[in-house]
């Protein structure tokens, strides 16, 4: 049987799943609607575990990487869950203080994805932090599904405290320089957001295809955002232009990324919506941005 492609997927089933993946409609429905396009040799089991992500295969930094040290700490988050999971990573060869990032998962949980990004970022000279907004329901579970179900169960705005204390944590640690930044991707994007929002000392803020701000909260930021849109977003990229005006009438630095062709979740490269030229660029990017920013 021919290996499935994205170019064999309809830009319909993508819509679907991103209907799914953000609690528009439930499994059951997901799967009544995908099975609709089950059509000849695209059958509804293979439709299934190709949008399903693939985490064995797609690690790009591994947990026991040899130039990093990683591990699991635990840190406080009075305002938020109380006690937080996170993957604190770095270069393991650093002899000086480093610039920190913290990593915020999207509406799942601190999957094996989120970990990698963590991994990844320190590799390119960072301390990283990845907090688990799970944590005091039990951690991710294993699997997005049950993630996701999860975190409906948390309350938003104290899932931001427990991102905020992270910077707290992270800001305070020996090794860290105090320069510290974040990189959110979909509910992490609106996390780097509003913690450009509520933090004046946060030193960047990269959201990626993440909700904005109300035009209220958003007087309030002064940290410089680079911000990536996935051209075919429009869900999210609707909230741009008022958000934009907000930031230019506030001499906020920012620039803005939109790319074209490309869907949502576009830098995971754990499912089909993996856009590898976009993921790349915007990586690229985002690190640049990072090291003009953090290292003053």
């Amino acid at each position: 049987m021919k290996k499935l492609t994205k170019e064999d997927i309809s830009q319909e089933v993508f819509d679907l799943y991103d209907d799914y993946a953000h609690n528009k409609i439930d499994r059951r429905r997901f799967v009544e609607k995908l099975s609709l396009f089950a059509v000849g040799t695209l059958t509804l089991p293979s439709l299934l575990s190709f949008m399903t992500p693939n985490y064995l295969d797609s690690i790009l930094i591994k947990p026991e990487d040899p130039r990093l040290n990683s591990q699991f700490i635990a840190y406080d988050s009075p305002k938020g869950g109380g006690k937080i999971n996170a993957l604190l990573s770095q270069p393991s060869k650093s002899k000086k203080k480093l610039p920190g990032i913290i990593v915020v998962h999207e509406n799942r949980g601190l999957n094996p994805y989120i970990e990698d990004v963590g991994r990844r970022a320190a590799i390119d000279g960072f301390i990283t932090l990845a907090p688990d907004a799970l944590s005091p329901l039990g951690g991710y579970p294993g699997n997005d599904d049950d993630g996701r179900e999860l975190q409906k169960k948390r309350n938003r705005e104290e899932m931001l405290e427990d991102f905020i204390a992270a910077y707290e944590y992270l800001k305070a640690h020996k090794d860290c320089n105090g320069q510290i930044g974040v990189v959110g991707f979909c509910f992490g994007g609106w996390i780097a957001n509003m913690m450009a929002v509520k933090i004046s000392t946060l030193s960047a803020a990269v959201p990626y295809y993440g909700g904005q701000p109300t035009a209220e909260e958003a007087e309030n930021i002064k940290t410089p955002l680079m911000i990536h849109y996935a051209g075919l977003d429009s869900r999210v990229n609707e909230g741009w232009p008022a958000y934009e005006i907000i930031l230019k009438r506030n001499k906020v630095e920012n620039t803005a990324y939109t790319y074209p062709g490309v869907n949502h979740g576009f830098h995971n490269n754990t499912t089909p919506r993996y856009d590898e030229a976009a993921a790349t660029l915007s990586w690229t990017r985002t690190i640049d941005f990072f090291k003009d920013k953090l290292n003053k």
